[in-house]
């Protein structure tokens, strides 16, 4: 799923062992939830919460989402949503303060779903690509 639209194809590769690597120390990770969405048996959706202690936000716990994927021909349902929804309930029981994700500006349609949630583009992010 992560390497299943124009965007991921170009820097995703699947069967990549850093794959299984990176998995693996997230899953130890304690901040760290790999949550999977499956209908009948199979893997439907996936998301990655992060759990970030900050001295902003009053010294406030804040929920970093990643790699929201929802597979093809499940999108359209509704699925993405509950997942999200289901995200921001976490943090709130957790009590954190603040929620965040960032979307490749060029995932108009993503923006658009994530305003419908709440979410707001209060930021501009800056990346620095090492590899």
């Amino acid at each position: 799923m992560l390497a299943d639209d124009p965007l991921g194809a170009a820097r995703e590769s699947a069967g990549d062992p850093d794959y299984t690597a990176a998995f693996d120390q997230i899953d130890a990770d304690p901040r760290n939830t790999l949550v999977v969405a499956d209908r009948a048996g199979e893997v439907v959706g996936t998301m990655q919460l992060t759990y970030i202690p900050s001295l902003s936000q009053r010294g406030g716990e804040r929920l970093q989402i990643e790699a929201v994927r929802i597979r093809a021909d499940q999108r359209g349902r509704g699925l993405g949503r509950r997942m999200i929804q289901w995200a921001v309930d976490q943090a709130r029981a957790r009590g954190c303060r603040l929620v965040q994700l960032t979307t490749d500006k060029r995932r108009v349609d993503a923006h658009r779903f994530y305003a419908s949630l709440g979410f707001a583009a209060s930021h501009e992010g800056m990346k620095l690509a090492l590899s």
